[in-house]
């Protein structure tokens, strides 16, 4: 037996083939192409497109009653103040009548899709985002193809329906939402709070007054006026407290940089600032003890509190509105007046509501002009 008869079974013999007459393959998929078309019954019968373009009217209309229901549903399902039965009843019609409105557009549109519009599948191949002359006048036509095919143009009724239903859905909106707005000038409604010359600073919610004594280095306190208690849950009580929140902290006077015109505004290092942040209204709430910075937890703004709250970081563009405080003749904080600014998010109305003697901006061209 040779040596090659002896070798171990499993051993093949490798065979070389010259690379220069290898014939490539190529493994790609050939192209199916499309299906053959296959024609809808409102192709073939007349009186079935004709049929189904009601259809397409009659979801049209429903969305146009519906929206107009909505309104109805609003007003003449009023909420009352301590009912709930009125809210359940009023967000039940609004909520079925907002429902036909929007379904009616779908359905209208998917039905006239499916069964009215051309079925016939058509391959585009992409192409560069600027076309030549040529291209765009190409693509005119197309637009000009996809009306008629459509019946856009031709179809007035479907077409006047379908415009019908779209410019009357957003009017419930419109009634809602307009109808959320307090009854006086929005920017006149938050320029002003509750604060007044000799208001006591009470803690939050228990109302109870707070003496400067008791006011520790590094402590914070969630204040609202005294007179906030008087008020009752149905005469607007969270209102008055989302405007009038107020974070007392108390600080080394030696570590607070006071702006000319501010020096009585804080009394034994206690400075009281607006809860309400002047990004976009999140309540500022957690203070760091050894940086003495307020952080909003919403958008990561930080207030540094011994430079009247200037903003240090985050997206914020004004300081906070800071409440001018003193003490009484029995050692309760309480307001000097009211803040000098709108308190919460900046917007465009709000340095008509200034009070140009008592504010004293911190950097005028980086807090007045930037908000």
């Amino acid at each position: 037996m040779s040596a090659e008869d002896q070798s171990a079974p499993g051993q093949h013999e490798v065979v070389a083939y010259d690379r220069g007459a290898a014939i490539e393959q190529s493994d790609a998929f050939e192209n199916p192409g499309l299906p053959p078309h296959r024609p809808r019954q409102t192709d073939l019968h007349p009186h079935k497109e004709r049929r189904a373009e009601r259809q397409v009217v009659g979801w049209f209309l429903a969305s146009i009653i519906g929206s107009v229901l909505a309104i109805v549903a609003y007003i003449a399902v009023p909420i009352e103040l301590g009912n709930m039965a009125s809210v359940r009843l009023n967000n039940l019609f609004l909520g079925l009548a907002i429902a036909l409105g929007l379904l009616g557009i779908g359905f209208g549109g998917m039905h006239w899709a499916r069964q009215l519009m051309s079925s016939h599948e058509v391959v585009e191949e992409r192409h560069p985002s600027r076309g030549s002359e040529q291209t765009r006048a190409r693509a005119v036509e197309i637009f000009q193809l996809g009306d008629e095919e459509s019946g856009f143009s031709r179809r007035s009724l479907i077409r006047n329906t379908l415009i019908g239903a779209v410019a009357l859905l957003p009017l419930p909106a419109v009634v809602l939402f307009r109808d959320l707005a307090p009854a006086q000038d929005a920017a006149e409604a938050i320029a002003h709070t509750m604060w007044r010359p000799g208001s006591r600073l009470a803690l939050d919610p228990s109302g109870s007054p707070i003496r400067a004594a008791d006011v520790t280095i590094g402590s914070a306190f969630h204040v609202i006026p005294e007179e906030l208690a008087s008020i009752g849950h149905n005469e607007g009580y969270l209102d008055q407290k989302a405007l009038a929140a107020v974070l007392l902290v108390r600080v080394p006077t030696d570590r607070l940089k006071i702006a000319p015109g501010r020096e009585d505004w804080s009394y034994d290092g206690i400075v009281a600032y607006s809860k309400i942040c002047t990004h976009v209204g999140c309540p500022v709430a957690l203070y760091e003890q050894q940086t003495h910075h307020l952080l909003c937890p919403c958008h990561q703004s930080t207030f540094d509190v011994t430079e009247h709250a200037k903003v240090v970081f985050g997206p914020a563009k004004r300081p906070l509105p800071q409440l001018p405080i003193t003490v009484d003749d029995e050692g309760y904080l309480v307001a000097r007046r009211d803040f000098t600014e709108p308190i919460g998010a900046s917007f465009f109305e709000r340095l008509h509501h200034v009070d140009e003697e008592a504010h004293i901006p911190l950097s005028a061209a980086e807090t007045e002009t930037r908000a």
